[in-house]
């Protein structure tokens, strides 16, 4: 099997990764050269390179595979697995000058695993580090918070995330045309992952395939029902939605993070932020999200391109 662009193109260095804070930069590499890192909550979008970001510094502080425990929140945050897992972990001796414990998708710990979180964190901080990443940091509880040094991960710029996927292309020796490419960036967007997957599944002849009109895991519906919405299809747009989605909230999100898709010039784009706004301030409110939901794209369709 041919190994994932994924993991081929994951940088290992900080020399490789690709920093959108030139802060956050020269923060890493001074942990780098003091060899040592403090407890750090790492926050962004999906396919931003939290976890990326966390593995170059483990790389970079050349922690021992033995002293690394990698753990997916997502599907281990109980009370019992923490006990029995992580604190199982932190309090042998490490190898070299200390463990680490990675996170993944840290907002998933429940309320009470977050509480027994901070007190391994106070304990065995002479010979431990956590990183915890996360797509809601509001999840995370204040007193977690105030223990780790905070890193949002704000997403790429779109042209320059369309070169990074277009880079792989031509690397791996795929033909394709910038239009198909576009729709892959579109419905991906800020997701670096998810479009190398989709770009990898769709390439195995050579050439970039456009995504097929019933491959729901290449087609995007949010682009189908914008063009049916555009069409004056509304209830087709809205079938599409609830056929694919009760996740009103990321769809707020996917608006905000492709405002081009609305008007091309800033005051279209301006006036769609405002849009969005209200559409989010409304979905706390209504009875039915999905029909804020379906209102705003019918506004946001509206405005001249």
């Amino acid at each position: 099997m041919k190994e994932l662009w994924t993991e081929k193109y994951r940088p290992k260095s900080v020399l490789e990764y690709v920093f959108t804070d030139d802060s956050q930069r020269k923060q890493v590499e001074a942990w780098v050269r003091d060899q040592t890192i403090p407890h750090i909550l790492l926050s962004g979008s999906p396919g931003t390179g939290k976890t990326t970001l966390a593995k170059v510094l483990i790389n970079e502080l050349g922690i021992d595979d033995y002293d690394v425990l990698q753990i997916n929140a997502s599907r281990d945050n109980g009370v019992d697995f923490i006990k029995a897992k992580v604190e199982g972990f932190v309090q042998t001796m490490p190898f070299g000058q200390f463990k680490v414990v990675l996170m993944d998708e840290a907002d998933y710990l429940s309320h009470n695993a977050q509480a027994i979180m901070r007190g391994l964190l106070e304990t065995y901080s002479s010979q431990a580090r956590f990183i915890f990443t996360c797509n809601k940091p509001h999840k995370i509880m204040d007193a977690l918070h105030s223990r780790c040094q905070g890193f949002h991960i704000n997403k790429t710029d779109k042209t320059e995330f369309t070169a990074r996927v277009a880079t792989v292309l031509v690397t791996e020796n795929v033909e394709f045309d910038l239009d198909t490419l576009d729709l892959y960036v579109t419905a991906t967007y800020p997701d670096l992952r998810k479009c190398l997957n989709l770009l990898q599944a769709n390439s195995t002849s050579g050439t970039l395939d456009k995504p097929g009109e019933n491959d729901r895991s290449v087609r995007d519906f949010r682009i189908s029902a914008v063009d049916l919405f555009r069409g004056g299809k509304i209830r087709e747009g809205r079938q599409e939605i609830i056929n694919n989605t009760d996740n009103h909230e990321e769809m707020f999100r996917w608006m905000y993070d492709n405002l081009n898709i609305w008007s091309k010039t800033p005051e279209g784009q301006d006036e769609a932020i405002l849009v969005i706004r209200k559409g989010l301030v409304n979905h706390a409110m209504v009875a039915d999200p999905e029909i804020n939901l379906s209102a705003t794209l019918v506004e946001l369709c509206q405005i001249e391109q």
